[in-house]
Order: structure tokens, then C-alpha cells, then sequence
């Protein structure tokens, strides 16, 4: 529900001021203790529920794919359609707002099986190759990756109640605890990420990857870096069936073409902005 508490805070002029998260009355209104209302503020910028204002910078703005969700009366103001918890695992792992741990373990981490101390050293390099000059705590990079795997895989025992919670991303079954520390990704076909979520996601990758080309191989789709195929976990099977739905799905702004054994996808020209946000609505039919 943290989503829905940060997105309530700004309903009435569709942005917030900054010191309602700061001052002395926040724990009260959030009804959380003071290091969660710092969390609070946290996912709801990772998960493009608020942004930096861009008239005042005092102040959080809503999203208008998060207006769209979060109203009283939207989509799903209480995050209870896997649709919500999709759109925001493509925020955090798709394109990596605010959530460095997210983009990489599901871009770069390929082993069919690891461990949270096996992931610590190369997250590590990863950040360092990002910004050289500043320190890291490797006691931080452990604590992010323990949030990060439970967001996934919860913990089913010996732990405080908390731990025994689903949260908003363990629904998803991208992530699963083998045995005791060890995870493994589950890849194949996801039954609940709908044809619309993943049409955004392929048009929203596509113009931070490759703005103004006009085609994408399937191979990009399925596998490239921050790509909707790698993002999701999809199997090509999946993939492909998804991308043979696009033309109707979009109206032809998306098509799917299979000429000659040469796989891709295809785009007209023009903003997609009004679409993506067509696409979202329809993830909630």
C-alpha cells in the first residue's frame, strides 16, 4: 500500500510538496515510522508513482500513467491486479529508476543458479564502473540485494512477521528460492503479464534504446539489455507470440513481420506517448 499512501498525498493538485515526507507530522500521517516514510518516498519515485516537479522544485509531481492507476476510482488504487506490480518491476527492472540492484541483476546476472554472496563482487564492479569517485559500502550492496532478491522470493520462515507478507513483486514468479540462499530466475511464459503491459514496455525500451529506427530484430526483443523479452523472463516462444498480437493490439503502429527468416518488428512514425498509456488501460481489461 505504499504506493497508493505517496500517490494520496499529491491527489488534490496532482503534485506534493517535499516536506510532507520530512517533517515532524509525517509519521503521523503516514502512519509508518520515520525510516518508512524515507521508503515510502523512495518507491513511489523508483516506480514513477512521483517525479521531480518540473515547475517547482519543491515539489513531487504524479505520474499520469500513476493518475491513470491510483485515483480513487483508477485502475487499481490498491495495487491488486498483477498489471500494477508488472509496471512497476519494468520501472525497476527495465529501466533501473532510482534502483541500480534491479537493472542489473535482471540484465546482467546469467548463472542458472546463485547466491546473495555471489552476486555481491560483480554488483560491486557494476557500480563502480558507474560512478568511479564514489564510496561504496559493501554492507549497503548486501542489504540492497537481500531487499531486492525478497522483493521477489519472501521468506517463508525464521523470520518477523513482515517476512511472512507476499509483496507487491513475489506474485510475479520471476525469482525463486532453491534451496536456503540459493535463487534461480523462472523463465518461460508469464500467464499474467498481459499483451498491453508488454507492448508498452517494447515501445518504452525501444525509444530509450533506439529512437528513430523504424524496425527491431526479434533477437533485440527477446534478448538485449533492458529489452522486454530479457526484463519479463520470457522464453522465445513467449516472445514471439506476444509480438504476432502487436499490429491489432496497436493498431498497426506495432507489426510483426517473418519474411525470408528475417524476424522483426516494425513502427510507424510519431509519438507513442498516448498509446503507452492506451496500453496500460488496456492491461486492465
Amino acid at each position: 500500500m505504499w504506493l497508493k499512501k505517496a500517490f494520496d498525498q499529491a491527489v488534490a493538485n496532482d503534485c506534493v510538496a517535499k516536506t510532507v515526507f520530512t517533517d515532524e507530522n509525517a509519521i503521523a500521517l503516514f502512519g509508518v515510522g520515520k525510516n518508512m516514510v524515507s521508503s515510502i518516498r523512495h518507491w513511489a519515485m523508483a516506480c514513477d508513482v512521483l517525479r521531480e516537479s518540473s515547475e517547482n522544485p519543491n515539489f513531487y509531481e504524479t505520474s499520469p500513467i500513476a493518475r491513470e492507476i491510483f485515483r480513487d476510482g483508477g485502475l487499481d488504487p490498491y495495487a491488486e491486479n498483477p498489471s500494477t506490480a508488472w509496471f512497476a518491476h519494468w520501472w525497476l527492472a527495465g529501466k533501473g529508476n532510482r534502483a541500480t540492484t534491479w537493472r542489473w541483476l535482471f540484465n546482467h546476472v546469467t548463472a542458472p543458479t546463485f547466491t546473495r554472496e555471489e552476486l555481491e563482487t560483480p554488483l560491486e564492479d557494476f557500480a563502480r564502473k558507474i560512478d568511479q569517485k564514489k564510496r561504496i559500502s559493501s554492507s549497503t550492496l548486501s542489504r540492497d540485494l537481500e531487499t531486492c532478491l525478497r522483493s521477489y522470493a519472501p521468506r517463508f520462515a525464521d523470520g518477523s512477521p513482515e517476512d511472512f507478507a507476499e509483496p507487491l513483486l513475489g506474485e510475479l514468479g520471476l525469482l525463486q528460492e532453491v534451496h536456503k540462499g540459493q535463487y534461480a530466475f523462472r523463465r518461460g511464459p508469464k500467464t499474467t503479464l498481459h499483451d498491453g503491459l508488454f507492448a508498452y514496455a517494447l515501445l518504452d525500451h525501444w525509444e530509450n534504446s533506439a529512437d528513430g529506427v523504424s524496425s527491431m530484430a526479434f533477437e533485440t526483443i527477446a534478448y538485449a539489455e533492458g529489452s522486454p523479452g530479457r526484463v519479463f523472463k520470457l522464453d522465445e516462444d513467449s516472445v514471439a507470440e506476444r509480438l504476432m498480437a502487436l499490429s491489432g493490439l496497436t493498431n498497426g503502429y506495432l507489426a510483426w513481420t517473418d519474411t525470408a527468416g528475417l524476424r522483426q518488428v516494425h513502427k510507424q512514425q510519431g509519438n507513442s506517448e498516448e498509446l503507452r498509456r492506451e496500453l496500460v488501460r488496456k492491461s486492465y481489461d
